[in-house]
């Protein structure tokens, strides 16, 4: 049987402050844990219809993007459908496109990935200005959104193997980790999964 190909997109702009948890969740992925081949982790940057090219034989497409105006406070982590995710989207240029119509550009070239979001709740995104850095409410939740991604890798099947010990804050980064992918690992037994819920 093929195992069917997966991947992992961070989108945002890290110049705008919270704008960037896409990429910093990707970014730490790649820093402590190993996937698979099958499983490819990228920083796509801001949305648009050049990302196409990498939806190109893709089964199932997990989206790590900050969003705004769910009624959650800052740094909740959520999973939402695309179509739950469009009008709570950060829109990062005039440039950008919502992944919905990405998602509907990559469908006429017969491009149909199965599709989730993590999003996490911004607190501040410093419009109109350049400011590189998650604000602390943020960056407190880093180590819950990447579990929210590697439990969802693992619905899959997928087994993350964490990378050699590091240092002592590559350790505790990993322990949070660990403690909140338990507590979402609990919250499934309990509740089962659905598509619109924080974890």
């Amino acid at each position: 049987m093929t195992e069917e190909r997966i991947l992992v997109l961070g989108v945002g702009n890290v110049l705008q402050r919270d704008e960037g948890i896409g990429p910093r969740i990707v970014e730490e992925i790649e820093r402590h844990y190993q996937l698979p081949l099958h499983v490819q982790v990228v920083d796509a940057g801001t949305m648009g219809l050049g990302m196409l090219y990498l939806l190109r034989d893709v089964d199932y497409l997990l989206v790590a993007d900050a969003v705004r105006g769910t009624g959650h406070a800052p740094g909740t982590v959520l999973r939402i459908s695309p179509e739950a995710f469009a009008p709570n989207q950060v829109i990062h240029s005039l440039h950008d496109m919502r992944l919905v119509d990405v998602l509907q550009a990559a469908q006429l070239i017969g491009i149909e990935p199965q599709t989730e979001c993590i999003g996490v709740e911004l607190e501040d995104i410093s419009a109109g200005e350049f400011s590189i850095g998650l604000t602390e409410t943020l960056e407190r939740s880093v180590p819950r959104a990447v579990a929210a991604v590697l439990m969802l890798l693992e619905e899959r099947g997928v087994v993350a193997q964490e990378s050699e010990p590091g240092d002592d804050l590559a350790r505790v980064f990993r322990d949070q980790v660990r403690v909140a992918w338990d507590e979402m690992r609990e919250r499934r037994e309990r509740t089962g999964s659905s598509a619109d819920h924080d974890f």
